[in-house]
């Protein structure tokens, strides 16, 4: 189905201000279909060269050919948006965005958007085999009329109103003035996000000087829970609000201003441990402030749980920083034991596990400075990449460096990478570029996530790489099959003396390339892949699937 944006940018001729104004019409017209009981739909003008159906008929498709009535000031309407109410039943349960219809089918329409006013003139349609009652609410930018609202009544259940019932209508014919005159949505006001309080919420009607005049049981119920246990109407909303909140702190002087209906705004008070969210509404009709809507809704239970999850995430990062911490201290203890062995064999591998262990806590560190599990992995990779150059001798100094992006990874994918990683790096540099000068280096990129994926320049990332499982033979120059899904390439390449000719990944002795084929293989579910290098030297390739379905279980 089309957007409004493509609708409206498609059919007619409205700017991109006039887009802005629907857009914002349209992010807050929920209320305005729950308060009248009503379906919304909202049709703009076509431009004069657009095709429309022939005969009268709709249509729903774009770029048909049809037949235009060059006579008419408006050519034809384009329904753009459409929305229910959930405080009755619908009169269209069919979609009606992209009907282009031609004049004089919407004779309402038609004359509220030549006469600049809103119609209600006419009798109940029984189009559909129910009783519908229609009106047409033209919506005024300035000076400017951008279309028209169609507001369609189910009468099927027509019965005698209650209290409340009258005053969301009063309610919603004040809002269907405001937007005839440019009023609604509230110019420079930014558009209400999803959690905004609703109409079933709780709704209380206010007068000029701020008292309530109507409150909905539910923002009665509300009002008691912070701790009004008696009735709002005829009370200073801001007065009794104010004091309900009272702490003895210094109170926001807002407050009482924009819960008295003189300005528009969104609050959250809080008292006897229940938290409300507060919506107002001025309602101005003829330049004149004739009170206001407000929409309460009870959001404790929301917010203590925004509350606790916040606590949670201070507490996990304090246990990576706690880990972190006892993973130095482990390092540190490594060291020393390693500069009092005497066994050049064991001090050699006690200077593995610390650069082991120290890959670990640098993403245990990152994590404790996050608010979530996911990593800027390419900071850890510069670290990591910083700490091999640093082992690597005097006489033979190697810089690694780093082309390419890891980007963000998730700390499952990121702690075994690091250590992946770190072996890679030092098997590098102590057999490919052992006494002799050389370059690593570390080359990332990411396939499969919508843009058009190009290879690092100076180092081919696939070469001859098919995916596993695919044993079919490949014709001669042909591109080999490249793994689906979201999926990271790394590859560690260095000019060293290559690979032994007799080398098996499947039955090397090596600790290190054990672990890391344990680590990518198993328990990322991704490929391994060691073969010489153009040039000489060795490419280390290393390809892990990003999508969490894609990764198997740890063997």
């Amino acid at each position: 189905m089309p957007t409004l944006t493509d609708l409206v940018r498609d059919h007619t001729d409205l700017t991109d201000t006039d887009l802005e104004w629907l857009h914002a019409l349209v992010s807050d017209w929920q209320l305005l279909a729950d308060l009248s009981f009503a379906d919304l739909l909202l049709w703009v003008p076509l431009r004069s060269a657009a095709a429309l159906p022939a005969d009268g008929a709709s249509r729903t498709g774009r770029g048909r050919p049809g037949v235009l009535d060059t006579g008419a000031a408006v050519p034809g309407w384009v329904a753009i948006a459409q929305m229910r109410p959930t405080t009755g039943p619908t009169a269209y349960p069919e979609d009606l965005v992209g009907k282009v219809v031609r004049t004089g089918r919407r004779g309402l329409i038609d004359v509220a958007w030549r006469e600049r006013r809103i119609v209600r003139e006419g009798d109940p349609e029984w189009g559909s085999g129910i009783p519908v009652r229609e009106e047409s609410i033209p919506v005024r930018r300035g000076a400017k009329i951008l279309g028209v609202i169609q507001r369609s009544t189910n009468l099927s259940s027509a019965r005698t109103p209650s209290r409340l019932e009258l005053t969301y209508l009063q309610s919603a014919s004040d809002l269907a003035t405001m937007i005839s005159e440019g009023r609604f949505p509230v110019p420079g006001e930014e558009p209400n996000m999803v959690r905004s309080p609703r109409v079933g919420d709780g709704l209380m009607r206010l007068d000029r000087a701020g008292k309530v005049t109507y409150a909905s049981p539910n923002a009665q119920s509300a009002y008691r829970r912070l701790g009004y246990p008696t009735d709002l109407v005829g009370e200073a909303l801001g007065k009794i609000t104010a004091d309900l909140c009272d702490t003895g702190e210094p109170m926001e002087e807002a407050l009482s201003v924009v819960l008295s209906g003189r300005a528009p705004r969104e609050v959250e008070v809080e008292s006897r441990g229940s938290i409300m969210q507060l919506r107002t509404i001025p309602l101005v009709v003829g330049g004149t402030r004739i009170g206001a809507i407000v929409l309460c809704r009870d959001v404790t239970e929301l917010r203590w749980r925004d509350r606790e999850l916040l606590t949670k995430d201070a507490t996990i990062r304090e246990i990576h920083h706690r880990v972190k911490n006892n993973l130095q201290t482990v390092a540190a203890l490594l060291r020393l034991q390693a500069r009092r062995l005497r066994i050049p064999e064991g001090r050699a591998a006690l200077d593995e596990a610390v650069r082991r262990v120290g890959s670990i806590a640098i993403v245990h560190e990152t994590l404790s400075h996050t608010p979530d599990e996911l990593i800027d992995f390419d900071d850890i990779a510069d670290r990591v990449i910083t700490m091999a150059g640093e082992v690597s001798t005097p006489e033979t100094k190697v810089t690694p460096k780093r082309t390419g992006s890891f980007g963000v990874l998730p700390a499952e994918i990121a702690t075994p990478l690091a250590m992946a990683l770190t072996e890679l790096l030092q098997n590098a540099l102590e057999h490919g570029l052992a006494s002799r000068f050389g370059t690593l280096e570390v080359v990332a990129h990411r396939y499969g996530e919508g843009e058009v994926s190009h290879e690092p320049a100076g180092v081919s990332v696939w070469g001859e790489w098919t995916a596993p499982g695919a044993n079919e033979p490949r014709a001669t120059g042909a591109e080999p099959e490249r793994p689906s899904g979201r999926r990271l390439v790394t590859v560690v390449a260095d000019d060293g003396v290559g690979l032994p000719a007799d080398f098996d990944m499947e039955s090397t002795e090596s600790l290190g390339l054990q672990i890391v084929r344990t680590l990518i293989v198993g328990e990322l579910g991704g490929h391994l892949d060691f073969r010489p290098r153009e040039g000489g030297g060795t490419e280390v390739v290393v390809d892990i699937p990003l999508d969490h379905h894609h990764r198997p279980t740890r063997p």
